[in-house]
């Protein structure tokens, strides 16, 4: 039996029996695993405070030589972000970032940038600041981290670099900018402002923590939003069913 010690990020409890639980976490070097927690409805010592969606937690787990569920020994408490809890819409958001990291990363996964990306924003979230701001830092950057970057180098028929002169056009369907001689705009060819395409530039690249500086105005919100959707819905057919709780 091998055992282990993670940094973990709790995104799923399900009560199993009289006093087990059923966990999924998210580990930066396995990924998104399950494990059983043997009376942990019981347990006051080992498993304190430790289930409730969304904390960080020190685990101490094992897996068996067959199968691929863990076996949860103990876990310590590192940071509850009790301020998600606050309001509807911060839960709503993060339940909606915990459902999008779940699509993009199959089980046992392990992606170091995904799991910090997920607990800044959570932590973000926690700390009050500006709810949908958070939401469309993470969803930009989980996308990139997942494989489904926007690509805002060149026009995706022509291939004219573009330059920042004037707007782009995004094509969900070549997951990148037009220019509009190429395409025109659309409900579902929106253009995007030279301004919010360097945001998103920058959002793909650049580590969240940095990205918090970013001052993403409303109107930019708003510009970028239905971006996202047609992105998402093109590439993630069955999405996130969190995101109708979503301001």
């Amino acid at each position: 039996m091998e055992n282990y010690t993670s940094r973990s990020i709790i995104m799923r409890t399900k009560e199993v029996g009289e006093t087990d639980l059923l966990v999924t976490f998210l580990c930066p070097d396995k990924g998104r695993i399950k494990g059983i927690a043997k009376g942990a409805r019981n347990s006051r010592k080992r498993f304190a405070n430790c289930f409730d969606a969304f904390c960080l937690v020190d685990l101490q787990f094992s897996l068996k030589r067959s199968g691929d569920l863990y076996l949860l020994n103990s876990g310590r408490l590192i940071n509850a972000f009790p301020g998600i809890r606050l309001d509807f819409t911060s839960l709503s958001y993060a339940s909606y970032m915990i459902e999008l990291t779940e699509i993009l990363f199959p089980w046992g996964m392990g992606d170091r940038k995904i799991f910090e990306l997920l607990r800044e924003s959570l932590d973000a979230l926690s700390r009050g600041e500006r709810a949908e701001a958070i939401a469309v830092l993470f969803e930009v950057r989980a996308m990139t981290l997942g494989g489904y970057g926007i690509n805002l180098e060149r026009c995706c028929n022509c291939g004219r670099i573009y330059k920042g002169e004037g707007k782009a056009v995004f094509k969900r369907d070549r997951g990148g900018v037009a220019c509009l001689k190429c395409q025109e705009e659309t409900a579902v060819t929106p253009g995007i402002s030279p301004q919010v395409v360097k945001m998103i530039q920058w959002m793909q690249t650049i580590p969240f923590r940095s990205l918090m500086k970013l001052e993403l105005a409303d109107k930019h919100i708003q510009e970028i939003r239905p971006v996202l959707k047609l992105h998402r819905e093109y590439h993630l057919p069955k999405g996130p069913k969190t995101v109708c709780y979503l301001t």
